[in-house]
C-alpha cells in the first residue's frame, strides 16, 4: 500500500510541479454531494475526487446526492435507488442513449456499464418533471455526459490515478485533438479491487475488474454546429456476495451517431437528432470467481444479452422572446435473448449453443415541453407526453429447467401510456428562487417485472399492468454570499405499483420453485424530503450538510412500503487555502422499524428491520501547480462495522430454505459495506 502511494506522488512530481505557476482554487473532495442551484436538478462532476471513495460504477457515484441509496451486491454493480424507487423508475441515459441489463436476477443494472470518470457531468432530474428524455422517470431521470463545447484547437485532456486498501487501482486518461472544423477524443478506465473487509475484519466476496474504452470523431463547422460518431467498448468480470454465481462477462459495443444545431435565428431555433446501438453480452456462472466451482456442472454458466437500438428527434422552436416550445420524437427496440450450459471445453458448453430470444420490447413517444416567462421573474414549464409500447413474450416455459409452460407464450401486448407535468418557478430577491410542480407518469413494467416473476395466480407475470404515478413537488433554492441552499418536498399517489414479493417463505427439496417471486400491482403513496446547505464560514473555511428522508406505504395492504432507505444526514468540515485542503465527513443513518419483510423491487426486498450508524472519514489535499491535484483519505476512520437497510442479504439460500454463504466465506445478514479504507488519487489536466 505504501509502495503504491509512494508510486502515486512519484508520478505527479514527473508533471513538473515543482516549477509550476501560482495555484488557484483547487477542486474540493466531494462529501455531502453538490448544491441544487436549478429546482429539482443536481449537476455535479463524476471526474473530482469524492469521499467514501465510489466504486468504478454509476450507481455508487450518485450515492452521493441526498435522495440516493444503493442496495449493494458487492464490491460493485449495485442498484441506485432515488426517492425510495428503483429500476425503470429511474431514466439512466449515457450521452442521451438508453442501456438495458441482460441478467435476469439483476446483476448488471444499467449504471454497471457507465465508468464515470469518462464523462463530464452527471446531472440528475427528480421527479415525473420532464418528458424529453423518455418515458417512466417516476423517481427521475439521471444523464450521463460528455460535453459539447467547441474547444480551441490543439490537444486537452485529462488523467487520474487511484491506488486503496483491498487492492484498490484505478486508472483513467481521456484526451481530445482539436483543428478549427473538426475533433478526434478517446479515453480509457480501468477499474481493480479485490475482496474488502467489514469493520470486524471479515473478507466479503467482493473483488472486480473492469474497464473500458470510448472514441469520438467530431465535426464542428461552427460553435453552434455539431456532427458526431461514437464508439465504446467495455468487459470485465465482479464476485457477488448476494447469491451462488458471480459475473465472469459484463460486455458492452455502442455506436452512435448524432447531429445537433443550435442558435439558427429563426422560428426553428435548435434541431437535435441521433441514433444508437447498444449491445450488453453478460454472462454469471460458479466456477470463474469462487473456490469450489465446479466447470463440469450441466448448469454452470448462464449467458442473457439484450441489443437495443434506438434514435430521437427534437427541435426546438422559438415562438416568442419569452416563448420557447421544445417538440420531438424518440423510439426505442430491444430483444432479450439467453443460453446456458457447462463452461467452455466441457459437455454441454454454452457457448455452442443457440441463442434463443425470450421478450422483445418496443416503444415510440412524442413530446413536447413549453416553457413560459410570466414577467422578469416567474416561468412556467409544461409538458406532455404519449408512448405507444408493445411488448412480446417468446418463452415457451417459465421455469430454468423448461419443465413449466408458458400460459402466456407467444403473446403481444400492447399499451398507450401519458404523461405530463406543470411547474412554476419564482426567482425572488436575493438569490431565492421558488417552485411548485405537479407531475404525472405512466409507466410500462420492464424485463424484470413481466419475465423474471410470476404472478399470483399463473405462473407468468405478463399481464402486469402498468403503474401510474401523480406527484407533487415543491422547494426552494438559494445562491448567494456565503450562504447557498436547497431544500426540496414530494408526495405521490402511485396506482398499480408494480410491487416485487417472495412467493413463498422459503424454498424446500419437495418445492423447488419456492425462490420464485411475484410480480403484483397494488396502490401505493410515498412522501419525503432533501435538504442541502453550505455556508462559507471564513475565506478558508466551508461547513456543510444534506438531510434525505422518504416514508412509502402499500395502501392496498395497510403496510410499509418495501426498500424504503432511512433517515440520513452527511455534515462535512472544509478548510482551503487555494494550495492545501483538509476535510472531514459525518454520515449519519437512523434506524428503519418500519419493513415489509419479502417485499420490495426488482432489485431486493426488505430482509429485518435494520440499526442505525454513523460513519466518520477524513481526507487531504495538495494542489500543486493549476493542472495537477493529489488527495488522500480515509473511509470509516473507526472500522464501523455496518451494511445499508436496503442492501442485498449476504449469502443466499439453498434448496432447503437454509440461509448459506459463498464458499469461503462468512454469511451476513445484509452485505456488509468497507471497513476501513486508505486511498489516494492523482489527477492531472493537460
Amino acid at each position: 500500500m505504501q509502495q503504491k502511494m509512494i508510486v502515486a506522488a512519484v508520478l505527479m512530481a514527473m508533471t513538473g510541479a515543482a516549477h509550476a505557476a501560482e495555484p488557484t482554487t483547487m477542486d474540493e473532495v466531494v462529501v455531502t454531494a453538490p448544491q441544487s442551484t436549478q429546482p429539482l436538478t443536481v449537476k455535479t462532476d463524476p471526474k473530482k475526487p469524492r469521499q467514501p471513495v465510489p466504486a468504478h460504477d454509476g450507481a455508487d457515484y450518485l450515492k452521493t446526492i441526498p435522495g440516493f441509496s444503493v442496495i449493494r451486491k458487492g464490491g460493485t454493480d449495485g442498484d441506485p435507488v432515488l426517492r425510495g424507487m428503483a429500476g425503470s423508475r429511474l431514466n439512466i441515459l449515457l450521452d442521451g442513449e438508453q442501456i438495458l441489463g441482460g441478467c435476469g436476477g439483476r446483476m448488471d443494472p444499467p449504471t454497471a456499464y457507465v465508468f464515470p470518470s469518462s464523462y463530464d457531468n452527471i446531472t440528475v432530474l427528480k421527479g415525473p418533471q420532464t418528458v424529453i428524455h423518455g418515458a417512466g422517470n417516476s423517481a427521475g431521470t439521471v444523464l450521463f455526459e460528455r460535453s459539447t463545447k467547441r474547444d480551441a484547437a490543439g490537444v486537452t485532456g485529462n488523467a487520474s490515478l487511484m491506488v486503496g486498501s483491498f487492492g484498490r487501482n484505478d486508472e483513467a486518461v481521456n484526451a481530445k485533438v482539436n483543428s478549427e472544423s473538426a475533433y478526434l477524443r478517446a479515453g480509457l478506465t480501468r477499474s481493480q479491487a479485490d475482496d474488502y473487509k467489514d469493520g470486524n475484519g471479515v473478507a466479503v466476496h467482493s473483488a472486480y475488474n473492469r474497464w473500458s474504452a470510448n472514441a469520438a470523431m467530431g465535426w464542428t463547422p461552427s460553435d453552434d454546429t455539431r456532427l458526431e460518431l461514437t464508439v465504446a467498448k467495455s468487459d470485465g468480470k465482479a464476485a457477488y456476495a448476494d447469491r451462488s454465481v458471480d459475473g465472469s462477462k459484463f460486455a458492452r459495443d455502442n455506436v452512435g451517431l448524432k447531429f445537433d444545431k443550435q442558435h439558427m435565428g429563426g422560428l426553428l431555433d435548435g434541431i437535435e437528432a441521433q441514433v444508437y446501438y447498444n449491445y450488453i453480452d453478460h454472462v454469471m456462472d460458479s466456477y470463474s470467481l469462487r473456490a469450489g466451482g465446479n466447470p463440469a456442472n450441466g448448469m454452470a454458466a448462464m449467458n442473457p444479452d439484450r441489443k437495443t437500438t434506438g434514435g430521437r428527434v427534437n427541435g426546438t422552436l422559438q415562438l416568442a422572446e419569452a416563448t420557447q416550445l421544445k417538440l420531438g420524437v424518440d423510439t426505442q427496440n430491444n430483444i432479450h435473448t439467453g443460453r446456458m450450459g457447462a463452461a467452455p471445453g466441457y459437455a454441454s458448453d454454452y457457448t455452442l449453443k443457440a441463442r434463443v430470444k425470450d421478450a422483445e420490447f418496443k416503444d415510440v413517444g412524442v413530446f413536447g415541453e413549453l416553457q413560459q416567462g410570466v414577467g422578469e421573474t416567474a416561468k412556467v414549464i409544461v409538458g406532455l407526453r404519449a408512448d405507444q409500447w408493445q411488448a412480446t413474450d417468446s418463452r415457451a416455459t417459465t421455469d430454468m429447467m423448461g419443465m413449466v409452460s408458458n400460459p402466456t407464450k407467444n403473446q403481444t401486448r400492447k399499451d398507450t401510456l401519458t404523461s405530463g407535468f406543470a411547474r412554476y418557478e419564482l426567482e425572488a430577491n436575493e438569490g431565492y428562487t421558488a417552485y411548485v410542480g405537479v407531475g404525472h407518469t405512466s409507466r410500462a413494467p420492464d424485463y424484470w417485472e413481466l419475465f423474471s416473476n410470476e404472478s399470483l395466480t399463473t405462473a407468468s407475470a405478463f399481464n402486469t399492468k402498468p403503474e401510474k404515478t401523480t406527484q407533487l413537488d415543491v422547494g426552494m433554492n438559494h445562491r448567494g454570499g456565503a450562504l447557498s441552499a436547497s431544500v426540496s418536498a414530494f408526495y405521490n399517489k402511485i396506482t398499480d405499483f408494480i410491487l416485487i414479493q417472495s412467493k413463498y417463505a422459503k424454498p424446500t427439496m419437495m418445492n423447488p420453485n419456492a425462490t420464485a417471486s411475484v410480480t403484483r400491482n397494488v396502490n401505493a403513496s410515498t412522501y419525503g424530503a432533501e435538504a442541502g446547505i453550505a455556508y462559507q464560514l471564513a475565506e478558508s473555511v466551508k461547513v456543510d450538510g444534506s438531510l434525505a428522508y422518504v416514508h412509502g406505504n402499500n395502501d392496498t395492504d395497510g403496510t410499509a412500503l418495501g426498500q424504503m432507505s432511512p433517515l440520513e444526514a452527511r455534515i462535512g468540515v472544509n478548510y482551503d487555502n487555494k494550495v492545501w485542503s483538509f476535510g472531514g465527513l459525518v454520515r449519519g443513518v437512523a434506524a428503519q422499524d418500519r419493513v415489509a419483510v419479502n417485499q420490495g423491487n426488482i432489485a431486493g426486498q426488505d430482509i429485518a428491520a435494520s440499526k442505525g450508524f454513523a460513519v466518520l472519514s477524513l481526507n487531504g489535499g495538495w494542489r500543486i501547480n493549476k493542472a495537477a491535484q493529489l488527495t488522500a483519505g480515509v473511509d470509516n476512520l473507526l472500522n464501523k462495522t455496518y451494511a445499508e437497510h436496503i442492501s442485498r442479504a449476504g449469502g443466499y439460500a439453498n434448496m432447503m430454505g437454509t440461509p448459506v454463504a459463498v464458499s469461503g466465506y462468512t454469511l451476513s445478514t445484509r452485505v456488509n459495506e468497507v471497513g476501513r479504507n486508505l486511498w489516494v488519487k492523482a489527477n492531472v489536466d493537460f
